[in-house]
C-alpha cells in the first residue's frame, strides 16, 4: 500500500483487480473505503499530484502539501 499525508489526511492507495482503490487510515491501524476515485490509467507516480488537486480546498497555511510516506 501507498501511503500519502494529504493536508493531514492519511490515504493509502493500492492497486487491486485492475483498479487504484483508495482508503482512509486510522492511527490505530484500521482503514475505510474513500470516498473518491483514481482513474485507472492514472500512474503510481501522479498519484500524490492527483491527491493533491482533489483535496487543495483542504490545505491550510499549517498543512499546505502531500507527502508521500511510503
Amino acid at each position: 500500500m501507498i501511503r500519502f499525508n494529504v493536508f493531514g489526511t492519511l490515504v493509502g492507495v493500492e492497486w487491486k483487480h485492475g483498479e487504484w482503490k483508495p482508503y482512509y487510515l486510522g492511527n490505530e491501524g484500521k482503514r475505510r473505503d474513500a470516498d473518491f476515485i483514481i482513474p485507472t490509467d492514472t500512474a503510481e507516480s501522479e498519484i500524490g499530484p492527483y491527491l493533491a488537486i482533489l483535496f487543495h480546498e483542504e490545505a491550510t497555511p499549517e498543512r499546505n502539501e502531500v507527502t508521500r510516506l511510503a
